[in-house]
């Protein structure tokens, strides 16, 4: 399998810890989608990354789909439980998770525009959405160690990434310090070796507007 990539997306982290943890083979491919020249609108119509290139020649985009079908292989470990309402749940906290990584990279292309083009108001409202997101999240995880029954799962793997993510592209956010709770398990999900082999980088975007 041959799985395309930007290096800083949280997204693309995502299906690559789902396929290091249940132990998939796959070649990695990095692209940057905002700048001309990508790889992904010929395997995304929408131009986004991740994209699974299959062995039998098939692609999939978006990593809740592709996580979807590496869930169909019966591979452990077990990242959507099929009981419908733990499944739920890990749904729900992905899509807080990847609802703030969406804000954060808005906030990003918002500030690779020209400084006469850019919306400090339009900056405040994602910024909103990240805050409110960390908020949620802290109060999700309470004291467990992991977010649903207290058992390693998708859920884990959204919010680490998205951890790691806002970190990575509003470090002047404190998140550490207003959420301990999140701090500890950053942390604790930063240790896995899937998320060590896995850490965002910067990749440079081209200015836009």
């Amino acid at each position: 399998m041959k799985l395309l990539i930007a290096r800083p997306s949280p997204f693309a982290r995502k299906v690559r810890v789902a396929l290091l943890e249940k132990g998939l083979p796959f070649e990695t491919r990095v692209d940057l989608p905002w700048n001309p020249g990508a790889q992904a609108p010929s395997l995304n119509p929408l131009g986004k990354v991740p994209a699974l290139q299959l062995d039998d020649g098939r692609t999939l985009y978006d990593s809740k789909v592709i996580i979807e079908y590496l869930e169909t292989l019966g591979l452990e470990p077990v990242l959507l439980p099929a009981e419908p309402t733990a499944r739920v749940a890990h749904r729900q906290i992905e899509a807080l998770a990847d609802g703030v990584c969406d804000a954060v990279v808005l906030i990003v292309l918002e500030r690779a525009r020209r400084p006469e083009l850019q919306s400090a108001d339009w900056i405040s409202r994602q910024r909103a959405k990240v805050e409110a997101g960390f908020a949620a999240a802290d109060r999700l995880l309470g004291a467990k160690t992991w977010f649903v029954d207290d058992a390693f799962g998708l859920a884990d793997v959204a919010v680490g990434c998205m951890l790691a993510y806002t970190a990575l592209r509003l470090p002047v956010f404190d998140w550490r310090g207003r959420h301990p709770a999140l701090a500890a398990f950053g942390v604790r999900i930063e240790s896995r070796p899937s998320f060590a082999a896995t850490r965002p980088e910067p990749q440079p975007i081209q200015t836009v507007g």
